[in-house]
C-alpha cells in the first residue's frame, strides 16, 4: 500500500469515535488489566509462544505518576509467577521518571529490576525517541555494574548511531549484552536517522550482523520478510539454530527462558501466521503484549508517529483472514 493511502487511513482513524479506535486496537492491545494480559498469554502459549509484557504509558509529567507504573509492574510480576507464564517485562524508562529526575527515575527502574531478578525474570528497557537514547543505554550499563545482568535494551536500526552504540555496549558489557533490534517506530529527523524503507532495512540487517558477531544475545523484533530472511541466513552462517547450543566462541551466558543466542519477537496481533511458522520450525518466538488503561493514547500516538501503520489497520479491517493473531 502506498504512503498516501496509509496516511489517509491514519488521518481518518484518529478522528473516529473512541469506540472505533478501541475496535481497531483490540487486535494489538491485550486489554486494560493484568487479568486481560494473562488471558491473552495463556491462549497464545498454546502456540508455543513466550512473551514480554508492557504496561502502556510513557512519558509522565510528575514523579508521583511513576509510582503507578512501579506498583503495576510489581503486581504483574506476581501474576506471571502465579500463572506460570514464560514472560519477560518491557518497560519505558520515561514512565519511571527518567526525563524528570534522572536519579529517582534510575532508582525506580533499579528497584523493579531487582524484584524481577529475584524471580529469574528479564527486563527489557524499551527504546523511546532520540532524547532518551543515551540515558537508556547508560542505565543498562549502570545496572550491570551493580550486578543486575537481567536487563537489556533495544536498538533501532534506523538511527545512524546504532552501529556505534553496539560497539559501545560490546566494550562495556561484552557478550553479556542483550539486545532487541527493531527498525524503530519513531520517525526521527533525517539528520540522525535513515528515512527510506530500503535504507532502514539494510541498516537493521547490518546491526543484526554486528550483534551476532559480538557474541551478544540478539532478539530480532521485525515482521519484515527481508529482515527475517537475512537473520535466518546469518544464523546459518554461524551454525546457530533451533535445538543447537550457541556455537559462537564468544557467546554470552545462557539464561533461563532465552533461546540459543537469539530469538524472534513480534507484536501482538501482527503477522501471526509468520510467527507460528517460525515457532513450528523450532525458533524461539516472543510476543510483545501491551495492556493498560492508556490503550487509547498508545494507539493514537503510534498511528501519529508512524503513519505506515495505516496500511496494517486497513488490511486488518478489510482482510482479517490474512492476519490471524
Amino acid at each position: 500500500m502506498t504512503s498516501w493511502f496509509s496516511k489517509l487511513v491514519v488521518s481518518m482513524t484518529i478522528r473516529m469515535p473512541r469506540w472505533f479506535v478501541g475496535w481497531v486496537s483490540r487486535r494489538y492491545v491485550a486489554g486494560n488489566t493484568i487479568a486481560d494480559a494473562i488471558k491473552v498469554m495463556q491462549r497464545l502459549a498454546k502456540e508455543n509462544a513466550c512473551f514480554t509484557v508492557d504496561v502502556l504509558g510513557e512519558e509522565i509529567s510528575t514523579m508521583d505518576e511513576a509510582q503507578y507504573f512501579f506498583e503495576e509492574y510489581r503486581q504483574l510480576i506476581d501474576a506471571i509467577i502465579e500463572h506460570k507464564i514464560e514472560s519477560d517485562l518491557s518497560i519505558k524508562p520515561t514512565a519511571f521518571g527518567l526525563l524528570i529526575d534522572r536519579k529517582k527515575g534510575y532508582n525506580n527502574i533499579k528497584k523493579l529490576v531487582q524484584i524481577a531478578n529475584k524471580h529469574g525474570m528479564f527486563v527489557r528497557l524499551d527504546m523511546e525517541d532520540h532524547r532518551v537514547t543515551q540515558d537508556t543505554i547508560d542505565v543498562v550499563v549502570e545496572l550491570h555494574s551493580e550486578g543486575l545482568s537481567n536487563v537489556g535494551t533495544v536498538y533501532q536500526g534506523r538511527l545512524f548511531r546504532t552501529l556505534d552504540d553496539i560497539d559501545y555496549l560490546e566494550q562495556k558489557l561484552g557478550p553479556a549484552a542483550d539486545y532487541r533490534i527493531c527498525k524503530g517506530i519513531y520517525l526521527e529527523p533525517p539528520e540522525i536517522a535513515h528515512t527510506g524503507y530500503n535504507e532502514i532495512v539494510s541498516a537493521t540487517n547490518a546491526s543484526i550482523d554486528k550483534m551476532l558477531a559480538s557474541g551478544a544475545y540478539c532478539a530480532v523484533a521485525s515482521h519484515d520478510k527481508p529482515v527475517i530472511d537475512h537473520t535466518l541466513s546469518a544464523l546459518k552462517s554461524y551454525g546457530m539454530g533451533p535445538g543447537i547450543d550457541d556455537p559462537r566462541s564468544n557467546a554470552g551466558p545462557v539464561r533461563s527462558g532465552k533461546g540459543p543466542g537469539y530469538e524472534f519477537q513480534m507484536l501482538l496481533g501482527v503477522r501471526g501466521p509468520l510467527r507460528r511458522k517460525l515457532a513450528a520450525a523450532g525458533h524461539k518466538t516472543r510476543v510483545y503484549v501491551p495492556y493498560g488503561e492508556k490503550w487509547y493514547e498508545y494507539s493514537i500516538r503510534r498511528l501519529q508517529e508512524n503513519p505506515t501503520v495505516g496500511a496494517q489497520v486497513a488490511k486488518a479491517f478489510l482482510m482479517p483472514w490474512t492476519n490471524r493473531p
